[in-house]
């Protein structure tokens, strides 16, 4: 679709004869030439996170949030989905989200609780609720071979729809649950899906200049230390002196496709931790969150200052982080 010559979509003759003078022929080089004035990152309203990637997530580039189960890795992607539909003076997108939902996590009634509790003053009217149930669109996937030819059938979709943000949560279940046996062609076949389905994400995200997010489970590995490029795959950093360490799952074949990487973690009581732990611009950064009705929100202390932690400068070593990974039952949105 991205190659298809502007006189065939419908443009009137004046328009092609003008764009061909600077070399545009094909939608994809339009595209490409709209990217200069469109804005480079994604705010996701946590301010000094937006702050350490210069502006939020960026443009045209696959991220993901991995973490361990009811750490609020939907919670994040819904709160983004509303971002994204607001206007461009508000932080937002101003279009629609295609949400990928492979876990049955989505919630609709969470989806409007985060708008009218994070955004009262817009989403007083009720026209404006309906607007944003109209512009979410839920698509619920249950095998790996119907992702794929649900990804392969977006980019019209993206244009038709004007969608400016996809969501695939999560972007490891169905990998986990369809190639979880140990012979040599379910793990070829399961290196051969993720580069199919990594491919698809970054060709829509780099064409289209959006953010796509995807969120991540994590896996626990034993026995040694993390080294640095560990780390950089996602080692989550923990105060304590067991031996082994939580990194983001699907390995190394989905890691080098992904551009930034949040890691979702828990700390005592109702608080968590995101990392930056990976990303092409911000350093590895740590900061204080809890989950509210407006959605995630960033911790602040009694001076009303929000706190961002360097973790590499801190006496902070790398365990196995189980205990951590369990949801806290007393947690009002443990299921999401």
């Amino acid at each position: 679709m991205s190659n298809k010559k502007l006189r065939r979509a419908g443009l009137s003759k004046d328009i092609t004869e003008r764009l061909a003078v600077n070399n545009v022929f094909t939608c994809k080089a339009l595209e490409l030439l709209a990217r200069r004035k469109s804005k480079n990152f994604f705010e996701t309203t946590l301010p000094d996170l937006d702050k350490v990637l210069h502006g939020g997530i960026p443009m045209g580039t696959v991220s993901e949030i991995a973490g361990p189960s009811g750490c609020g890795k939907t919670q994040f992607c819904v709160m983004l989905s509303v971002v994204a539909t607001l206007p461009t003076n508000m932080g937002g997108l101003d279009g629609c989200v295609m949400y990928i939902d492979t876990e049955s996590a989505f919630s609709a009634e969470r989806l409007v609780q985060v708008a009218q509790c994070k955004y009262p003053e817009y989403f007083r009217q009720e026209d404006s609720l309906l607007q944003l149930t109209r512009s979410i669109f839920v698509d619920v996937q249950q095998t790996c071979s119907s992702l794929i030819k649900r990804l392969t059938s977006l980019e019209e979709e993206i244009i038709s729809r004007k969608i400016k943000l996809i969501v695939v949560d999560s972007i490891a279940s169905l990998v986990r649950k369809e190639y979880s046996g140990s012979g040599g062609k379910s793990l070829i076949d399961r290196t051969n899906f993720l580069s199919q389905q990594a491919a698809i994400l970054k060709y829509l995200a780099e064409v289209f200049c959006i953010p796509v997010v995807v969120t991540n489970q994590i896996t626990t590995r034993f026995g040694q230390n993390p080294t640095p490029s560990d780390l950089e795959e996602g080692g989550e950093i923990v105060p304590d002196t067991d031996s082994g360490y939580v990194t983001a799952a699907l390995g190394n074949t989905w890691s080098h496709n992904v551009n930034t990487r949040l890691i979702l973690q828990y700390l005592e009581g109702q608080k968590r931790q995101v990392l930056v732990a990976k990303s092409p611009v911000a350093p590895f950064t740590s900061f204080t969150y809890t989950i509210q009705d407006t959605g995630i929100v960033q911790e602040v202390d009694g001076a009303g200052h929000y706190h961002g932690t360097d973790p590499g400068i801190q006496n902070i070593r790398v365990r196995s982080s189980l205990p951590l990974s369990m949801p806290r039952r007393n947690d009002k949105y443990h299921t999401y």
